[in-house]
């Protein structure tokens, strides 16, 4: 029966030019080169840059000038830019288009600029214009006009932390916004959890390894529902700085460590010898 089950890929971008969908390809062309059978390719993010891509095909929609409407029309995707007042301006574009909830992708930051760091996006913080900037461009432009804001963070909204990244805590203060689980809402929305019981193993990645992953990043929440569901899981990463304590917590079987399109399809190779 395992035998005959496939490898679910489902890896974040590992940085620049390693998008989450061509790092989930070449790990599955490595697996099927060592003779598995095609895997079911499941690339992710942690609900920043990238939402809109790996979204809108399983949501269905259409995309506009900065933001996406899924389909029905009701909903839109925003993922934060640059600066706060090119983020604003695409919010209002898709209220404007009649979106009644607007989701901002705001996990993890928005577009790199310089070096690969949490899977090629840049931290909240070091974004041009923080939420005081956000909120001013809003309602410069007519502000939400009754429509609802929903914020997607990184971290996992706490008691003790219910706001834990900068531009959510000011849009929650301000317009009451939801904050929710970035990495939690993705894999829902990819139905990750039905597609990772139905395969043999688990490979996720993304750029660095380290302890925040195991604060809720896409790949710690991954290997965490694996363990949960006791399927074997595997990582690939361009860095790996996990000590031996947390590949315990999240129960990785294997690590390989791949920074090129090359190496990854090696990786995936070396990984089907340990399925």
């Amino acid at each position: 029966m395992t035998d005959s089950m496939p490898v679910l890929v489902a890896p974040a971008a590992l940085g620049p030019g390693l998008s989450a969908p061509a790092v989930a390809a070449a790990i599955g062309r490595g697996l099927e080169r060592a003779g598995l059978l095609p895997p079911d390719l499941c690339p992710l993010c942690s609900g920043g840059r990238g939402t809109i891509e790996l979204l809108l095909p399983a949501l269905g929609g259409e995309t506009g000038d900065g933001y996406a409407l899924i389909e029905g029309g009701g909903t839109a995707i925003v993922e934060l830019d640059r600066t706060a007042a090119a983020s604003g301006a695409a919010i209002l574009r898709a209220v404007a288009a009649g979106a009644e909830v607007v989701l901002l992708a705001a996990a993890g930051g928005g577009p790199q600029r310089g070096g690969a760091q949490r899977g090629g996006a840049e931290p909240i913080a070091a974004i041009e214009g923080g939420g005081a900037e956000l909120i001013t461009a809003i309602e410069g432009g007519g502000g939400l006009r009754g429509a609802t804001l929903v914020v997607l963070c990184e971290a996992r909204p706490t008691p003790a932390a219910p706001a834990p990244e900068p531009i959510a805590a000011a849009l929650a203060a301000h317009y009451g916004a939801p904050l929710v689980h970035g990495p939690s809402f993705v894999l829902e929305q990819l139905n990750f959890d039905a597609r990772m019981r139905a395969s043999r193993a688990l490979v996720v990645g993304e750029a660095r390894l380290d302890a925040a992953t195991l604060g809720g990043r896409v790949a710690g929440e991954a290997a965490i529902r694996a363990r949960q569901a006791g399927v074997p899981c595997h990582a690939v990463a361009a860095a790996n700085a996990l000590d031996p304590f947390d590949v315990r917590i999240l129960d990785l079987q294997a690590i390989a460590v791949a920074a090129t399109i090359a190496e990854l399809e090696l990786a995936g190779e070396g990984l089907a010898q340990a399925l």
